[in-house]
Order: C-alpha cells, then structure tokens, then sequence
C-alpha cells in the first residue's frame, strides 16, 4: 500500500513460527504478522536465517514459500556459508525501510543453548551468525530488536 513503509522481519531462528490455529503461540506470531498485513494489503517481508529441516513440517515449509520468506537451513549456514548469508541478507536489508531484528536462541547448537526448550542438533555457530548480526545492526535501518527462547 502507498505511503506505509517497508518493514523487514529478520529471524535467526531454528523455527519459521508460521503455524496456523486460531490460538495465538510461540509458533504462530509471524503468521499472525503476515495475516495481518495481507488484510491491511501491507507487503510480508521475512527473512529466517538457521532454519531446522527435522524442526519444521512440510506444510510450514509450503506457507513459508507461498508467503515468499527468504530462509537458510542451518546446513547451509557453515563458516564456508557466511559470506554468501551476508550478501543475501545484505540484500533483503537493502529492500526495505526498517528491520525487526528477532533472535531465538534455539538457532544456536545445542551444546552452547542447551536450556532452550526446543535445542538443535545442529544450530547455527556464532562465528558464523555474528556477521549477520553485524549486517542488520550496521544498515541504519533497526527499529527494534528482541532476544526470545
């Protein structure tokens, strides 16, 4: 819609949190932001950096395509993988007029977070999700920025 400036979810985050239901949960809240923005004819801009293949069904890997959600497995978030990730988020940050920045702390391996509720096999290593966090706190563009479990 015109004159409503572009927003930009950025999610580090073993999870999309895209689950239907009508009961608002852990895994529902940016579901119910693109819900949102889809009544307002607002654009959905949502980035998830360290998604888990086994931690997601593949109807929320189907909704997060239709919702068009820029993801990286964590598998494909290695040291060898970082400079790509930054490209792209550097992309998605360069399209938009203001960040969310949202960390989970289940993105990080489980040896390092092991008190989460959900802790991942793999994760995502803090070498390499540093540079992203740079990415985001560099562009100017962060509005506001939440640590969650």
């Amino acid at each position: 819609a015109r004159g409503v400036p572009a927003i930009g979810v950025v999610n580090f985050d073993a999870h999309f949190d895209l689950r239907g239901g009508a009961t608002p949960s852990s895994g529902t809240p940016f579901r119910q932001i693109a819900d949102l923005a889809h009544q307002r004819g607002w654009s959905f801009r949502y980035a998830v950096y360290g998604i888990s293949e086994y931690a997601n069904t593949a109807a929320l890997f189907h909704r997060a395509r239709a919702l068009e959600v820029r993801f990286r497995l964590d598998e494909s978030l290695t040291l060898l993988d970082r400079e790509a990730a930054r490209r792209e988020l550097a992309d998605f940050v360069a399209g938009v007029e203001h960040v969310y920045l949202t960390f989970c702390l289940d993105v990080l391996p489980g040896a390092v977070a092991p008190g989460v509720s959900a802790p991942a096999a793999r994760g995502v290593p803090l070498e390499v999700l540093e540079p992203l966090l740079d990415v985001v706190a560099g562009s100017g563009k962060l509005r506001v920025a939440d640590v969650a479990e």
